[in-house]
């Protein structure tokens, strides 16, 4: 205890007291809602009646002398219900919680702000005290409006809480001064928490660089057995010559290479010992780092039980939260960053989906209804679900808006899955609520929850069976500082994706790549998953597809879901991850950096960035192509570039070029048209004249001008045919203009034979 008390001295009488009133208040809260729950439990008012104690007797110390009636008055009304003469019905608890709020303002004050607020709050105060005074003669029940409920002080900071994971327990007044200190004395161990992990996982990247220092000795022992099998080959044969002198130094030798053998042998063991001890140690260091950063759950949850029951009470509602997992270990960011995300979703659940007493009574259900918030650890991931046993969500009403804001047609609704239908609840301004309320948020849907996990690199999924209940099952990392990912090679570069964000990986052949409008796909389970190079992406060039496969890794979800291809996969590992220098900046489709294994620096993506480039890309056009022909058989035979804004052209006219042996590319318009051309190898260029974003004239002008592309043939195909038109096309370097409304098969492919010849080289 000296350390502590080494610790404490630091600290004025008025920190100290802050540091009893938050510790006992929670005492006081969890103790008043678990009364108003079971009630009947007199042993369950002793700890009260010390907190109250000690909260009285710490306030006037300090000289807090509203503080100190206050506690006296919760303390006189825990002796008369442990007596029995009081009974803690859910209306004198409003009383007793409203006396504990009070104690926490006050707590949360300097010494002149506190005189201050006592004056200005004197009529509160007055109520306050008086209630408690004569919580005896409260009628019950009792109507209260809902602003006379007091929801609880918001809690302290988590920024502000301890650093380290949860001690042991021991003496309430030890852990107390403990916690406290913790709460107002910065640790170093936080402070330098970056800059100890660097530290940490480097050490573990050189225990691993042990790893081809030993493969490098196996080889040498290979070797070397190779060379003493030759050695006693060689004696063998000596052994029948004649000459005595060469048969002894044949033996010698023979004999010299046994404790060479043997050393190697020993010494290998010892450096695969050695290895398995620095891997253990280097990663029990990284583990106690990290640990520095882990709180329980109940941490940043603490608050939730107070906030629905009151909440759920001005609603005139009953409510119980139950919260399972308290000690599950979890990163304090992340801790930090889900509890409004949670605040919102346990809001939503009492607004929204649980009735009132007597509307669950006549469903069958008991008046008090239960929200479950769980916390696990699952699979090395962190998993907290929410259920409650509410009403539940119409899945037939989301389906009617989804088709009302023409979302959707009527014939693509009604075969939506109910999994489907509940993803809509995720759109911004998507609400089931008539209009707009302050109790479950701003009234437009679950988008702010689904945004902030999503920023964590988690995943959120809604369930719900209408009558019976409503459950939201978040996953998420234990931790953002070491993050499993998988290793890709994109261009010779190492780059990690999260693991929770790929979806599947796989090896796709070229054959099963098709192109439509100079979009490549193939086909996964009987969806059309598209193509899209990394490289591209990542603009750094075009990648190598040589090769019979295409490495592929699939991300995104619903119509953002898209199949990345890559050089190579190297497989997952385990990252510490180091935040970029900020002089750099936000690097777009970069989230942060770490070190392999083998000690080479890696780029973490980040893939909700790369979704918003990749849909730039696609809109912008101009994709690589990425499964390719046999290149000799490429050269052999003439590209053709079809760019029309009619998908019925575009397909009459590829399907007649393809059908005399051209290779046929398709653009779908000017835009997409410039892009794709001067990204490939083309002997003929076919082209509308009306198409958005840039016309025909405009890509033939462009293309005539190039200084790689003007030697190019480019022939218009258009419906208009007067004179003017046709000389307008000629003007800007067109070398062939045909009309749609007078040609046909022959003509087409006769002009593109004037033009360009035959389909073989």
């Amino acid at each position: 205890m000296s350390q502590d008390k080494d610790d404490l001295s630091q600290f004025s009488m008025l920190d100290l007291f802050r540091m009893e009133a938050d510790s006992q208040t929670q005492i006081l809260t969890e103790g008043l809602l678990a009364m108003e729950r079971h009630g009947g439990d007199r042993n369950a008012i002793e700890p009260m009646m010390r907190a109250a104690h000690s909260i009285k007797g710490a306030a006037a110390i300090v000289g807090l002398d509203v503080v100190v009636q206050l506690a006296h008055g919760m303390e006189d009304s825990f002796i008369a219900a442990q007596n029995g003469k009081l009974k803690l019905t859910p209306n004198r608890v409003d009383v007793l919680l409203a006396g504990v709020d009070l104690i926490l303002q006050v707590s949360r004050l300097d010494d002149a702000g506190a005189a201050a607020w006592v004056v200005s709050s004197a009529a509160q105060i007055g109520k306050a005290m008086d209630d408690i005074a004569n919580i005896a003669f409260m009628p019950e029940p009792l109507d209260l409006p809902s602003e006379s409920v007091l929801l609880p002080p918001a809690p302290a900071p988590l920024a502000a809480a301890p650093e380290a994971s949860a001690g042991t327990p021991g003496a309430p007044d030890e852990a107390n001064a403990t916690l406290a200190t913790a709460r107002l004395a910065p640790m170093k161990a936080g402070q330098n928490f970056d800059r100890l992990l660097s530290l940490a996982s480097e050490s573990r990247i050189n225990a691993h660089q042990m790893h081809p220092f030993i493969q490098d000795m196996q080889r040498f022992k290979r070797n070397q057995s190779s060379l003493f099998s030759l050695v006693e080959q060689l004696h063998e044969a000596i052994a029948n010559s004649s000459d005595a002198s060469l048969k002894e130094k044949s033996l010698l030798a023979l004999q010299k290479t046994h404790p060479l053998k043997q050393f190697v042998l020993e010494h290998i063991a010892a450096i695969e010992a050695y290895e398995r001890r620095l891997l253990g140690v280097s990663q029990g260091l990284v583990d106690e780092v990290l640990t520095l950063r882990m709180r329980p759950f109940r941490d940043g949850v603490q608050a939730f039980p107070r906030m629905v029951r009151d909440l759920a009470r001005s609603m005139g509602k009953e409510v119980h939260l139950e919260i399972i997992g308290e000690d599950t270990l979890v990163d304090r960011d992340i801790l930090a960053k889900i509890e409004s995300p949670l605040n919102h979703m346990l809001r939503n659940a009492i607004d929204h989906g649980m009735q009132t007493p007597a509307e669950r009574s006549a469903a069958g259900k008991p008046g008090m209804g239960t929200i479950v918030l769980d916390a696990k650890h699952r699979a090395g991931m962190l998993s907290i679900e929410i259920s409650d046993d509410g009403n539940g969500v119409d899945l037939e009403k989301i389906r009617r808006q989804v088709v009302e804001r023409k979302m959707t047609s009527a014939q693509m609704a009604t075969s939506l899955s109910g999994a489907e239908l509940l993803e809509f609840l995720f759109l911004p301004a998507f609400s089931l609520k008539e209009g707009t309320t302050e109790i479950s948020g701003r009234g437009v849907g679950l988008d702010i929850v689904h945004e902030t996990i999503r920023q964590q690199n988690g995943t959120v999924r809604l369930d719900s069976e209408l009558g019976v209940g409503f459950r939201t099952s978040i996953t998420l990392p234990l931790t953002q500082s070491i993050v499993r990912a998988l290793v890709i090679d994109v261009r010779d570069e190492a780059y990690a994706i999260p693991i929770v964000k790929v979806e599947r990986v796989l090896k796709v052949a070229q054959d099963a790549v098709h192109t439509l409008e100079n979009k490549q796909f193939f086909d996964l389970l009987g969806e059309h998953l598209g193509l899209v190079s990394a490289a591209q992406v990542l603009e750094l060039g075009e990648m190598n597809a040589s090769s019979a496969e295409l490495a592929v890794v699939v991300i995104g979800t619903g119509t953002r879901r898209y199949a990345l291809v890559v050089d190579a996969i190297r497989g997952e590992q385990s990252l510490a991850v180091q935040a970029i220098d900020p002089i750099f900046g936000k690097m777009r489709d970069i989230s942060a950096a770490a070190l392999l294994d083998d000690g080479e620096p890696v780029l973490i993506l980040d893939v909700p960035d790369l979704l918003i480039s990749i849909d730039k890309l696609l809109h912008e056009g101009g994709l690589h192509q990425l499964a390719k022909a046999d290149l000799a058989e490429r050269r052999k035979t003439k590209r053709i570039l079809v760019v029309d804004d009619s998908l019925t052209v575009r397909e009459m006219e590829r399907k007649l070029l393809q059908s005399r042996g051209f290779q046929v590319d398709i653009a779908i318009d000017g835009i997409d048209g410039w892009n794709v051309v001067r990204s490939g190898d083309y002997d003929l260029v076919i082209t509308d004249v009306d198409m958005p974003r840039m016309d025909g004239i405009e890509l033939v002008n462009l293309i005539k001008k190039d200084i790689h592309l003007h030697k190019l043939p480019v022939m218009i195909v258009s419906y208009k045919d007067r004179p003017e038109d046709r000389a307008r096309g000629m003007s800007a370097g067109a070398d062939y203009y045909l009309t749609k409304g007078s040609f046909h098969d022959e003509t087409l492919l006769d002009a593109v034979t004037d033009l360009i010849g035959d389909a073989r080289r």
